[in-house]
């Protein structure tokens, strides 16, 4: 017995690959929470519902490992955190995790802030730009002051950001089932990728080496990671192990917050009254001053922007599973091999959950509506075991950085443009968004 659903398996795949968002929301609107599908050789099952997602990331955690689109990763992530399963995960996980508790992360706003506010310090008033790009831009000087105590500038900053881009661009052949053969082929992308990945590699080991050499001690997430050690058997990484934690913090830490807060930035411009509360609560807030850690709780209307933003466009759009042994979801047996795909693309639209769900509307967020929300109907950082480490390091950096940056600048989307989500590896503009910057 099977869900319902349908079996048109290269014509699935051609569909999701033109267009997945749309693809996804067929499937959703035509058979519901549960489907049954075929994308070439492989079944899947499509869920979207919370109960059906507690299933899949709760209860069969250990039944189920990743999917196979980031199997591809795994030339580029190693066996980091994203990629890694079972007791090697979860011994990974216990090293890495009071990397993040909230007194460490909070160590790093100071710098977060100073980093947002030079950069907006040197945009001009009237000037057009690309607010996709300079997030981008803000978000990998801070990843790497994070993680290296770096100083990304220049033709540092030129050479990393590149690298970085060429993965990205690679990985976007991966969505589908196909994505496996597409990374085997000799393509363009493929080849700058594998370019990018030795770069990386070269700054990465460069810097671990010069750690270890000189027993340099820092409060940068690479000297934690150095330090860390099991509390079980006592042992800690070696240097493949550092090497695959940077590179996934590196790429994640990223991508992900830049294209959240450039689709903050793209409907607070689209939105002059929302927009205008978000100044309010910053000028009330903060006046003259630069935001701190100790402001993030009465931040609450930058924290709304940035819940609804990941709402309406979340980074991560999709999580994909593959079964390891027989399990059930939602009364339906599901056989080992079988692939299990949910979308919080189709779960944060949802009008069971979300009420006019395609309006911009932070005020939604409130602490009584957050309380009755079923837990997994919102799921940015993903859900059970293996959400997201760095969900509070993003939370943080994604709410004072708007408040540094909004309490400079207004926004208005450049006209003639027509700004897409790009479903990828994550949720991107297509295109960018382009900008025009008043100062206030």
């Amino acid at each position: 017995m099977t869900p319902p659903g349908e079996s048109r398996p290269w014509s699935a795949i051609l569909a999701f690959r033109r267009d997945p968002l749309r693809y996804l929301e067929r499937i959703a609107g035509t058979y519901g929470d549960l489907a049954f599908l075929r994308f070439g050789p492989f079944p899947v099952v499509f869920v979207n519902h919370p109960d059906l997602l507690h299933e899949v990331l709760v209860t069969h955690e250990t039944r189920l490992t990743k999917g196979r689109a980031l199997d591809q990763a795994r030339d580029v992530f190693g066996q980091g955190l994203l990629t890694s399963e079972g007791d090697f995960h979860r011994r990974q996980r216990r090293l890495i995790q009071p990397a993040f508790h909230r007194r460490r992360i909070e160590a790093y706003a100071a710098a977060m802030v100073a980093d947002a506010a030079a950069a907006a310090g040197r945009w001009r008033d009237g000037e057009t730009v690309d607010i996709g790009r300079e997030m981008m831009r803000l978000t990998l000087r801070i990843v790497a002051r994070s993680l290296f105590s770096l100083d990304v500038e220049d033709e540092s900053a030129r050479e990393v950001g590149e690298a970085l881009d060429a993965l990205i661009d690679a990985f976007n052949l991966v969505p589908g089932p196909l994505g496996g053969l597409l990374r085997r082929l000799p393509l363009p992308s493929n080849r700058r990728a594998k370019r990018a990945v030795e770069t990386l590699d070269a700054l990465v080991y460069r810097m671990i080496a010069d750690r270890r050499r000189t027993g340099e001690e820092g409060e940068d997430l690479l000297s934690l990671l150095l330090a860390a050690r099991d509390e079980d058997d006592g042992g800690g990484m070696d240097d493949r192990q550092v090497r695959d934690e940077v590179m996934t913090l590196f790429l994640a830490g990223h991508e992900t917050t830049a294209n959240a807060l450039a689709w903050a930035w793209y409907l607070l411009a689209q939105h002059p009254e929302a927009e205008a509360r978000f100044h309010e609560e910053i000028d009330t807030i903060l006046g003259d001053r630069l935001p701190g850690a100790a402001d993030l709780p009465a931040l609450r209307r930058c924290r709304q922007v940035m819940a609804e933003s990941m709402r309406l466009y979340p980074p991560v759009w999709a999580i994909s599973r593959r079964v390891l042994e027989p399990i059930e979801i939602g009364g339906y047996p599901v056989p080992a091999g079988a692939g299990v795909l949910t979308a919080q693309w189709i779960a944060h639209h949802d009008p069971r959950w979300f009420e006019d769900p395609e309006s911009f509307r932070p005020e939604r967020w409130t602490e009584d509506f957050e309380a009755r929300l079923p837990k997994l109907a919102y799921f940015p950082f993903g859900g059970g075991p293996r959400i997201c480490i760095g969900m509070g390091f993003a939370w943080m950096e994604g709410v004072l950085l708007l408040a540094t940056i909004g309490r400079r600048w207004s926004m208005r989307l450049a006209p003639g443009q027509k700004v897409e989500p790009y479903p990828r590896i994550t949720l991107r503009p297509k295109n960018g968004v382009r900008v025009r910057l008043s100062r206030r």
